[in-house]
């Protein structure tokens, strides 16, 4: 029990060119959609965090609106690239850490001390993050944050 946040991207498949053909046709090929259904798109877990309760209220306070429900967000690419830069921040002025990048309390969602397991999530982030918004291919896609505890 705790603290589990989870980033998921989605992709519409419009069949209206050649790359959204392709990821249909490859679907296809796996015998999903049976019974004349057709795979209209493609869902994937772009990021996966755990207690890393700094991210997840800089979500809520960013991205949700100030509400910690659970419920699913989207995430525009520009929001992901914020939080990019605020862990990069963070990673640089440790010393200011916790004004840029707070700990955040709530139910099971780990300690709100700046220690190995703050820096790690900071640096996951960054490096995963870095990775999704770098990538040309996942510019069509969209991303969706929820949290569950």
């Amino acid at each position: 029990m705790g603290l589990d946040m989870y980033l998921t991207g989605r992709r519409y498949l419009w069949g209206s060119n050649e790359n959204d053909k392709a990821v249909a046709d490859a679907i296809d090929k796996l015998d999903i959609g049976t019974n004349g259904m057709r795979v209209k798109g493609v869902e994937c877990e772009a990021m996966y965090w755990r207690k890393a309760n700094a991210i997840h209220g800089w979500i809520v306070d960013n991205v949700q609106g100030g509400e910690d429900d659970c419920k699913e967000y989207e995430v525009t690419t520009e929001q992901l690239q914020e939080l990019v830069d605020a862990c990069k921040r963070a990673l640089a002025d440790r010393e200011n850490a916790a004004e840029i990048l707070p700990p955040t309390s709530g139910f099971f969602f780990g300690g709100k001390e700046l220690d190995d397991w703050y820096w790690e999530n900071l640096q996951m982030t960054v490096d995963g993050l870095s990775k999704v918004l770098a990538n040309p291919d996942l510019k069509d896609w969209d991303f969706f944050y929820q949290a569950s505890w």
